[in-house]
């Protein structure tokens, strides 16, 4: 069965920037990823890459920042209060994860104050091509709760 709009597939992944040592892999925590395709659940060049696979394949695909998490943006600074971050300690450089009003938000820390700190809001993959290595675990139909979800349910996926 090849991948294509609202089938269910579930996938292995490691993702390093263009010519670097991978940053993730979906081995590490051991479970393939499981998503609805076509319905933005990943980037939209990945998404291009795997439409047409099959369960089995494995291949590689080069996703150029456009296609991934668009082009760094210069002026994308916003100040936070300090609260917002809670006990943790926060050194220029570092990654953190921000809930927002629209989900949970990841952001840079530039500058680090007594009450307020300077975050850069771009993608920290914003910017950078991207090199895939993926295998496609399982390929199914989506069932109609899970269309009408528009998520995966069962394994991999979510449990309400």
């Amino acid at each position: 069965m090849k991948i294509e709009k609202d089938r269910i597939v579930r996938f292995h992944y490691a993702v390093a920037e263009a010519g670097q040592a991978p940053l993730e892999s979906s081995r590490d925590g051991g479970e393939p990823l499981a998503i609805l395709f076509g319905h933005g659940q990943i980037i939209p060049g990945l998404e291009k890459a795997m439409e047409g696979h099959e369960a089995g394949d494995s291949f590689k695909a080069q996703v150029p920042a456009a296609e991934a998490y668009g082009e760094r943006r210069e002026g994308l600074t916003q100040r936070i209060p300090k609260k917002h971050f809670g006990a943790q300690k926060l050194e220029p450089g570092m990654q953190v994860v921000l809930q927002t009003h629209f989900g949970p938000r990841a952001v840079t820390i530039e500058k680090v104050g007594l009450s307020v700190v300077d975050v850069d809001l771009n993608h920290p993959m914003a910017g950078k091509d991207l090199d895939f290595d993926i295998e496609i675990v399982e390929v199914r139909e989506a069932s109609a709760e899970e269309l009408a979800h528009g998520h995966v349910h069962g394994e991999g996926g979510h449990a309400h």
